[in-house]
């Protein structure tokens, strides 16, 4: 199994925390630093025509699994211990929401493919492109605290007290709020979640600055 990937890739990083839970290996990872362009290359551009991360190409070959959620969704059907989503309906609909929010709604608006679009074509500084960063993924992450927040659903996790998908996706949306320096004052409940998700290894070991490819500084 190889998993193509980049340290600081949001996406990347729900579906190392899946593979972590599963305990699946992949064998190989590649990094794609999508600060060089290396994601529009020829050569990735073969693994995921869209030229997105993450990718993941399973050991019988084939095309590579692309999307993160679907990857997740994959991982979950294929290796059902522990699983992601609940056993009821209503449940699963109510996590498939709420990691959409994140994976659907608030990342794609901070992507680099869109910050390079604010910088080269609308001309933006690099002040005025950080305030659309820290606010749209602030955005995300209050619209998850609004159904996060007082729900009964909601437990130690986002829905109950075992984790699910969506605590993947809460935990890379707060990654990014930290990256970025969104305000999380107003997002009690989305903090508390994220803080528990922290204590599992399964989500330290896949935070962006323990990986190989990360640089030495914090920096985004």
């Amino acid at each position: 199994m190889k998993l193509y990937g980049f340290w600081r890739s949001l996406a990347t990083i729900r579906v190392r925390v899946a593979l972590n839970l599963k305990g699946i290996a992949a064998d190989e990872q590649v990094s794609v630093n999508l600060l060089k362009g290396e994601q529009h290359e020829a050569a990735f551009r073969q693994v995921n025509p869209q030229g997105a991360l993450p990718a993941l190409v399973l050991d019988d070959g084939g095309p590579a699994l692309f999307q993160s959620l679907a990857i997740i969704e994959y991982l979950d059907e294929t290796h059902p211990r522990p699983p992601l989503l609940p056993q009821d309906a209503r449940g699963r609909a109510r996590v498939r929401g709420l990691s959409l929010i994140a994976a659907a709604d608030g990342h794609p608006l901070i992507v680099p493919r869109v910050r390079h679009y604010l910088e080269h074509e609308l001309k933006l500084d690099e002040a005025a492109r950080n305030r659309w960063l820290a606010h749209w993924t602030g955005e995300a992450l209050l619209a998850m605290e609004g159904h996060l927040g007082g729900h009964a659903d909601t437990g130690r996790y986002c829905h109950g007290d075992s984790v699910t998908m969506a605590d993947l996706c809460l935990a890379s949306q707060v990654i990014g709020a930290q990256f970025f320096k969104t305000d999380t004052a107003r997002m009690p409940t989305v903090m508390r979640i994220f803080a528990e998700c922290m204590k599992l290894p399964a989500f330290d070991t896949a935070h962006p600055l323990k990986q190989a490819d990360a640089p030495q500084s914090s920096s985004h």
